[in-house]
């Protein structure tokens, strides 16, 4: 699962940083993508905070054109409507449904199946065992667990040592060229975690 953050705006209302979580599914399967869609749906519906505008949308890789990636480049800078989504849904035979209140959510649903399907936006939620991993953990423990790289935000690849995670946080790497990166500064000798959008 991944989060890709949206333009913040005072004109686009939003519950908690206007961003957007994508699940990644990797069986390329329209039975299963409906079934998620019904699935993530019905989560949803169940779960969503008060006041916030919800949307859900599933598509295949043959679905993702380039009018779809420029939309989720465009969402991360610009106002954007419920109208050019839907109609992009509808060009590209995108199921797309908007859970509550003004709908809106139609707009970042479109825009997140877009930002991952670059495999170089956003940061990983879930991946692995990575969210067992709070507070310091081994550069040794991060590979195991999911992570594929660890690089220090000057440069070099790191291979050793103790990233040093705040306690109850999770190691957020990012996808980078489709692999999980996590990258880190050194400071005072000790590795810490960059977080990145």
């Amino acid at each position: 699962m991944t989060r890709h953050q949206l333009y913040v705006h005072e004109d686009i209302p939003y519950t908690s940083h206007n961003s957007c979580g994508v699940i990644h599914i990797c069986e390329e399967n329209p039975r299963i993508a409906a079934y998620v869609f019904s699935l993530a749906q019905d989560m949803m519906l169940d779960d969503f905070i008060d006041g916030s505008d919800p949307g859900v949308a599933v598509a295949l890789t043959e679905q993702i054109a380039p009018s779809l990636v420029a939309y989720g480049r465009d969402a991360q800078h610009t106002i954007l409507d419920q109208i050019r989504a839907r109609t992009l849904a509808r060009n590209l035979n995108i199921p797309l449904l908007g859970l509550g209140g003004t709908e809106d959510g139609v707009i970042g649903a479109m825009a997140g199946l877009a930002l991952a399907s670059t495999r170089n936006d956003g940061r990983f939620l879930q991946l692995g065992k990575i969210r067992d991993f709070t507070g310091p953990s081994t550069v040794e423990e991060l590979l195991a667990g999911g992570i594929d790289e660890v690089w220090n935000i000057a440069g070099p690849r790191v291979t050793s040592g103790t990233v040093q995670n705040p306690e109850g946080k999770s190691p957020k790497a990012c996808p980078v060229n489709g692999r999980a990166i996590l990258f880190v500064e050194e400071r005072d000798g000790e590795l810490f975690p960059i977080k990145r959008d």
